[in-house]
């Protein structure tokens, strides 16, 4: 199944979470625990969405990895609890109405300023995701996304043992900027390069929301979502203060709605009443000039054209740090370009690449050091076609990691 079989405009639930508190749950409680201690609550709040016109379902399982059970003496039970609770929504999903495994922040630190490798947080993902799969959701949700490494681990967790759909969400504040300090811009770059189907905004202030999809529209290439919190608890937006949203949201490009913190299936319910009443035939797509190209380092966005100056090659040196900068201070056009030549490129490169702001252009004439960098690069780098690499594997690369071929 791929976005093309889910019906635009899309509705999707409300807040999980702060719902689930709001009927007992306690506050910094290991939340899949409680909701398979009292399953007739999920139920309760699922059918309730459903009844409310949700199309699509999140199933509970927002940290159901083995880092976030941890703390709870629980990281044994992946497996056992991401089954069990797609089994409960599905119960409340009935005919018609899709089950989404949903997958959040691990917690996760790359090194250097934390202790996990990339492969490491590709591997929790992964545990996750293939019980989710087994347990035979929908599609895949990763929502409040923070940073580009956890985002861009779990979507090769979930390529890596499914074909069906992936939808990215981050959360930002009025700036477009992740509580990591990754532009929204730069996460949509890389998350559409490596093959998800959608990309939107989630627990983010409803104008901030519309602000910053009127930026992605531009170059968004799959459909856009939002799912908004409704505010600050004491001071929540009504439903129809929420819904009064919907039609700026649209107009901004976003096709799949929803909510998040605060929101109930009362909100979900005006929101698709207002949603119904947008006639999407009117908004123009925006025209994109074929001559600039999207690329993205960590945390910012970056353009080049087909004739981009990539300027002197860097090579992987201890040195690799001050190279990058002062490659980055005398560039013309905001590229660089590193050269990975053996498997001691690979560390260096992976331990230095945050240092990137600019476009990127990574060079191996060796296969696998190539695809080893790009697993590596936290952002979304291009091929300046000089190497003698085979086409069919340049085109593997453009599919799984994003590489833009010049």
């Amino acid at each position: 199944m791929d976005t093309s079989s889910i019906p635009l405009p899309c509705l999707m639930d409300g807040a999980t979470g702060t719902q689930l508190i709001a009927q007992g749950m306690p506050a910094g409680t290991c939340s899949p625990q409680w909701a398979l201690e009292h399953p007739e609550v999920v139920l309760a709040l699922q059918q309730a969405y459903v009844a409310a016109g949700s199309q699509v379902l999140l199933a509970p399982t927002f940290g159901a990895t083995a880092p976030a059970l941890e703390p709870y003496g629980v990281a044994d039970r992946v497996e056992a609890y991401n089954r069990r609770l797609v089994e409960l929504t599905r119960q409340a999903a009935g005919e018609g109405v899709l089950v989404a495994g949903d997958l959040a922040p691990a917690g996760l630190k790359l090194i250097p300023f934390g202790k996990d490798s990339f492969e490491e947080m590709v591997a929790v993902y992964t545990q996750q995701a293939a019980a989710l799969e087994a347990a035979g959701v929908d599609l895949f949700f990763l929502e409040t996304m923070t940073n580009m490494a956890e985002a861009r681990a779990a979507v090769l967790a979930c390529r890596g043992v499914s074909d069906k759909p992936v939808w990215v969400s981050f959360t930002c504040d009025d700036e477009g900027r992740t509580p990591a300090g990754t532009d929204v811009l730069a996460a949509l770059i890389v998350m559409q390069g490596m093959g998800v189907s959608a990309f939107g905004l989630n627990c983010t202030e409803p104008a901030h929301a519309a602000e910053q999809l009127a930026r992605l529209r531009e170059y968004a290439t799959v459909p856009l979502l939002v799912k908004p919190s409704a505010g600050l608890p004491g001071n929540y937006y009504t439903p129809e203060e929420l819904a009064a949203w919907a039609a700026p949201w649209a107009e901004a490009g976003a096709r799949i709605f929803g909510g998040c913190c605060g929101t109930t299936p009362a909100h979900i319910a005006a929101l698709r009443q207002a949603v119904e009443r947008v006639d999407f035939s009117q908004f123009v797509p925006p025209e994109c000039d074929p001559d600039v190209i999207p690329c993205a380092s960590e945390k910012e966005a970056r353009f080049i054209t087909p004739d981009v100056d990539v300027g002197e090659t860097i090579q992987c040196t201890p040195d690799l740090i001050e190279d990058i900068l002062v490659a980055e201070e005398v560039s013309p056009q905001g590229a660089l370009k590193i050269a990975i030549l053996e498997e001691d490129d690979l560390d260096i490169f992976a331990e230095n690449q945050y240092v990137v702001k600019d476009a990127l252009c990574l060079w191996s004439d060796v296969p696998e050091l190539l695809e080893g960098a790009l697993r590596r690069y936290q952002g979304r780098a291009f091929w300046d076609g000089t190497g003698d690499l085979e086409e069919d594997f340049l085109q593997e690369m453009s599919q799984k990691y994003g590489l833009v071929l010049l």
